[in-house]
């Protein structure tokens, strides 16, 4: 099975209806990638949970070291990881039931994908969530 995300009216009402996001791998560098584009759905409102198990604090908020440790419902895993870690993140999602798996531009893994389907999750891979929500606002 090939990875086939959803179309784009469809991501536009998961980022209108989604509140909390929790972002693996976010790195408290403010010129990496994960940083850029976390600051920008910071500054659109929505809540960012930095998940990563090497920083304290990213963006004013006090990180977590796995998804296990969230307190609360999160809306989207967005994650900063190679595709090689895709399926450890995926099995994660899977014990916390989030709602959406998202795998930032450049990363795809159709092991994660077609586990997560299996289990009925809208899952996005190799999509920047800063640029669909720049498209579907």
């Amino acid at each position: 099975m090939a990875i086939n995300n959803p179309g784009r009216e469809e991501i536009g009402k998961i980022l209108k209806n989604s509140k909390r996001i929790a972002v693996v791998g976010l790195s408290d560098n403010p010129e990496r990638t994960s940083y850029m584009v976390s600051k920008a759905m910071q500054a659109a409102g929505y809540d960012i949970i930095p998940v990563n198990p090497t920083v304290d604090e990213v963006l004013g908020v006090k990180a977590v070291k796995t998804l296990k440790e969230i307190d609360g419902h999160v809306d989207i895993v967005n994650v900063f990881r190679r595709s090689e870690y895709l399926m450890e993140v995926a099995e994660e999602f899977a014990e916390i039931d989030a709602d959406v798996y998202w795998a930032q531009l450049g990363l795809e893994n159709e092991e994660a994908y077609n586990f997560l389907k299996e289990k009925g999750y809208t899952v996005i891979m190799d999509r920047c969530i800063k640029v669909e929500h720049a498209l579907t606002r």
